[in-house]
């Protein structure tokens, strides 16, 4: 266990295996036949820490308990550098709400290099508000604590909701203030800023095979791909066309793990862009993300996507699929061979129903998928449409309810009440429709041969009874920028065991209040940050 950050050590392949930008400045340019540019974090005025994870913290090999505020405020900060520290800025491109956006790269992420614990595991660190880049497309490079605490706190939340995700090691207030347009409606205002330091095996995304190809940088494109393959995918063999293709495969099936895991609780990206997708089929880049409150297929966090809802929670299987073309487009003078990367692609659809269904199986308490399962889902979810409802609350409350037959309707009706947003609205033929669907729940549950209380422990497995709503981390916020972190610490407590009972913090499982409906941070979010 390390003793200190000094102590850390770094194996930095990214930067010693791929080529670098010749030029060293941070003013902004195109980078050509290079993955990243060499550039150092600018200082900031007073940099204090907000919130440490002990979990990730652990990963590295540190001790929380043998670590100075100071010295991980300014090491997290950028104003003070570990030995083994070689920092950079990654070129990138993508296609940004369906249109190819050229070159993008990292404009306010900068690598701190790649700590490899006694596991022998790497972990990439990477400060995001950390100042300009070449990357930075003339903006300042900089994050607002509001972005920053919601990225920190919705990392780790994912991770113990069982959400394949990149992690966040600590936030860091930098005492500097950032002019933003929260709602890009002309009211432009100082804000804290704040840096939070991401750490994930690696950051590598679509948008970095992307650039190369877009520009016809074939060796650039093999030289990326190789290290990929040798530093993350080793189990492959050495690259060559059929591992390039064997490799692509496993990315299109990664994706669809992750995909999956948002379906199953709630979570809605709001920036699908190819940019903002994980090699590693991890969750990144949380921007504009939002949380489903009232069951909406047409959902997105995202004002940018208001109009057309492209990233909405419905489409996201959908976009996802359209991305991994994107890359396999990218990846085609690898393999050469079109039918292959078609077959690829199609393991994605298989994976995606496959889990899908699985997923759906335990969500419900059934032992496994069957035939007429898919009708009885479909039709809650057309009910759900038809009147405003929190899926959270209402799978977490379906494990209770009685399967047994002679059950009175409405008593099996009564746990899943706190579900409704308006609740007077189940009237009627509404009403009537939901007491028969839940009469077949109860038909389908007992065919299983579960007993409820098994079937209950099943359920609650996998659906959870606290996520992160944004409402949650509006309060976090809230509090955060007067100077106190006793929400976020409390929020971050109570995200380790999502699952848990947890009777004593029963008021983080209500379904979002009133007030919170249309305040700023609470429903749509803008990508200012």
């Amino acid at each position: 266990m390390a003793q200190s950050l000094a102590s850390l050590r770094f194996d930095n392949s990214f930067v010693e295996t791929l080529p670098a930008d010749p030029d060293e400045s941070p003013h902004s340019r195109q980078v050509h036949h290079a993955c990243y540019s060499k550039v150092a974090p600018t200082p900031v005025g007073n940099p204090t820490l907000v919130s440490l994870s002990p979990e990730v913290a652990d990963l590295l090999d540190l001790r929380p308990t043998d670590l100075n505020p100071e010295e991980l405020a300014a090491v997290f900060s950028g104003n003070q550098r570990l030995p083994g520290m070689e920092t950079y800025a990654t070129c990138y491109g993508g296609h940004q709400f369906g249109n190819w956006a050229g070159q993008l790269g990292d404009g306010r992420a900068i690598g701190l290099g790649e700590v490899v614990n006694q596991k022998n595991e790497r972990w990439e660190l990477q400060l995001k508000g950390a100042g300009i880049t070449p990357y930075s497309r003339g903006a300042d490079g900089r994050a607002v604590l509001r972005s920053s605490l919601r990225e920190y706190l919705c990392s780790e939340a994912m991770h113990h909701l069982g959400v394949p995700t990149t992690r966040a090691l600590c936030l860091v207030n930098t005492g500097d203030a950032v002019v933003r347009d929260m709602l890009y409606d002309g009211h432009a205002a100082p804000e804290p800023g704040a840096i939070v330091c991401r750490v994930s095996p690696s950051f590598i995304r679509f948008g970095n095979f992307e650039i190369c190809a877009a520009r016809k940088d074939d060796d650039l494109l093999r030289q990326l791909a190789n290290y990929t393959i040798e530093t993350h995918f080793p189990h492959l063999g050495d690259p060559s066309p059929a591992v390039y293709a064997a490799w692509f495969k496993e990315v299109c099936e990664k994706t669809a793990h992750m995909v999956v895991h948002w379906s199953r609780v709630g979570f809605v990206h709001g920036v699908m862009n190819t940019d903002n997708m994980s090699i590693l089929g991890l969750t990144m880049d949380y921007g504009p993300y939002g949380w489903l409150e009232g069951f909406d297929l047409s959902w997105t966090p995202n004002t940018t996507d208001a109009y057309g809802r492209r990233y909405a929670f419905g489409n996201q299987p959908r976009v996802a699929s359209w991305n991994l073309f994107c890359l396999a487009n990218a990846l085609y003078g690898l393999i050469g061979d079109a039918e292959i990367l078609k077959d690829a692609l199609g393991s994605y659809g298989h994976t995606l129903g496959t889990e899908q269904r699985a997923m759906l199986s335990q969500k419900f308490g059934f032992p496994q998928w069957e035939a007429g399962d898919e009708t009885l889902v479909d039709e809650l979810m057309e009910i759900w449409e038809s009147t405003e409802t929190d899926m959270t609350i209402f799978h977490r409350r379906l494990a209770d309810v009685s399967s047994a037959e002679g059950v009175d309707a409405e008593t099996r009706l009564a746990p899943l009440l706190d579900a409704y947003y308006a609740p007077d609205e189940l009237q009627g033929d509404l009403r009537a429709r939901t007491l028969a669907w839940l009469e077949s729940y109860a038909t389908r549950v007992r065919q299983g041969g579960q007993s409820d209380s098994d079937r209950a422990v099943q359920m609650n497995a996998v659906n959870p009874k606290y996520v992160p709503r944004n409402y949650l981390a509006q309060l976090a916020i809230d509090k955060a920028e007067q100077g106190d972190a006793s929400t976020l610490e409390e929020l971050m407590e109570l995200f380790k065991n999502p699952y848990d009972e947890q009777p004593e913090r029963e008021e983080y499982a209500a379904k979002r209040p009133e007030w919170a409906r249309h305040k700023a941070g609470c429903s749509m979010l803008s990508c200012s940050s």
